[in-house]
């Protein structure tokens, strides 16, 4: 267990073009067979490899000396459509990480300090993921799985004694948040104009939150469709919203409309006489909704601008919490050393036990064989009772004080 043999090399969203980044991602049918290709042809012990859509990060273990070329070769090893300058390009932006600098790296990556996003939660089931598949494909060993249960536990243990994700900054998690503050109710029938990924992804969260009633419109009735079978509800084409008939509580509208989607008369037609005052979640950039409905009609006006604007605000709040969570994955940095050395240890003593055994046969068969014939049944049973309970307090003992000797003079 060398802590000096592990690295972790990093391309992400603070030093390389994002949109670059999807060169680098494996689709999963070709991700065994080319890690495996990299992991044997690098020399490489152990490896994890984390994919998002804002970072690469390759996780090894390896004696080899990490420099340039090594990092041409692996890169030309991850992908095959680099072109020489974009490699260079890509191996000058290349983080190294090393030992100590490689698993505090990890763990604020998991901790969400290194995302786009400060304290959002979903990187650590994404590297969680990441291991998992890469132990299924026989990629790691002990190291890896020390690794990956040292991290998921670190960035729990921030997410739970630290505020970094108590203010949410998602455009979907603030509108629902603005949404629930007005006391809709879960029958309250939705109307969903748009079914691309931000309005895909605030209806499957209405649902998640109890949410039952709702009508999708789109452009593209086949997207509409499929939003509308996930939800449970109804869809139409989106030149079908002006003859819509059967009322609404709660329109949430995202399209990519040059022009506003939602006019005056659409708005009329939608609410067919409809006196209570109905709610808008407007998450469109332009604006999905003309002027003149906001003046005419009684609204509750949910716009994207005042989420971003609250968005930015609890963001500035979280990262006032990075201290007290650096403060955590320092004392963890240093803690995951002495379980490295705890395991070293172990395995180092998991022949003792073996031994142990070889012994106490020797002197029971050989050594003392005609002082065990003269006992009976009983005595001989009684021995190997003892024998047993001596070998397994011997081992424990062994290993223990083992451990007592060898860290606390590490410490010192």
């Amino acid at each position: 267990m060398n802590l000096n043999a592990f690295y972790t090399i990093a391309i992400t969203h603070k030093n390389f073009d994002i949109k670059e980044l999807g060169r680098l991602h494996i689709d999963g049918k070709d991700e065994k067979t080319v890690l495996t290709k990299l992991k044997n042809k690098l020399h490489l012990e152990e490896l994890i490899f984390l994919s998002t859509c804002n970072r690469v990060e390759i996780l090894f273990t390896t004696k080899k000396n990490i420099d340039k070329t090594f990092l041409t070769d692996l890169f030309s090893l991850l992908t095959k459509s680099l072109k020489a300058t974009e490699l260079k390009k890509l191996v000058a932006s290349a983080q190294i990480f090393h030992s100590h600098e490689a698993v505090n790296h990890i763990l604020r990556v998991a901790s969400s300090l290194e995302s786009v996003v400060v304290g959002e939660r979903e990187i650590i089931t994404q590297f969680r993921q990441a291991y998992e598949k890469c132990n299924q494909s026989g990629l790691t060993g002990d190291f890896m799985r020390l690794l990956n249960k040292h991290t998921v536990e670190t960035a729990k243990r921030v997410f739970t004694e630290t505020d970094i994700a108590k203010n949410p900054v998602s455009v979907v998690s603030l509108a629902y948040r603005l949404l629930r503050d007005k006391a809709v109710k879960e029958n309250a029938r939705c109307i969903i104009v748009g079914a691309g990924q931000t309005n895909t992804n605030l209806a499957k969260y209405l649902k998640k939150h109890q949410f039952s009633t709702f009508t999708v419109f789109n452009r593209s009735l086949d997207k509409a469709e499929e939003l509308a079978k996930e939800l449970g509800g109804k869809a139409f084409a989106l030149s079908q919203l002006k003859n819509y008939k059967k009322g609404f509580d709660v329109l949430v509208t995202c399209t990519g409309a040059k022009n506003p989607v939602i006019t005056p008369q659409i708005f009329e037609t939608l609410l067919q006489n409809d006196k209570d005052k109905k709610i808008i979640i407007d998450l469109a950039v332009p604006t999905d909704l003309q002027a003149q409905v906001l003046k005419k009609f009684k609204i509750d006006y949910i716009s994207v601008s005042a989420i971003k604007e609250q968005a930015k605000q609890n963001l500035s709040l979280r990262k006032k919490e990075i201290k007290n969570c650096e403060a955590i994955i320092y004392t963890k940095t240093i803690e995951f050393e002495g379980i490295l050395k705890e395991r070293s240890i172990e395995l180092a003593f998991r022949e003792i036990p073996k031994k142990i055994k070889e012994i106490n046969q020797l002197a029971l068969t050989e050594v003392f064989a005609k002082d065990m014939q003269t006992l009976d049944a009983g005595s001989k049973e009684t021995i190997d009772k003892i024998i047993g309970y001596i070998e397994k307090k011997y081992n424990a003992v062994a290993i223990t004080t083992a451990k007592k000797v060898f860290l606390s003079a590490s410490y010192e």
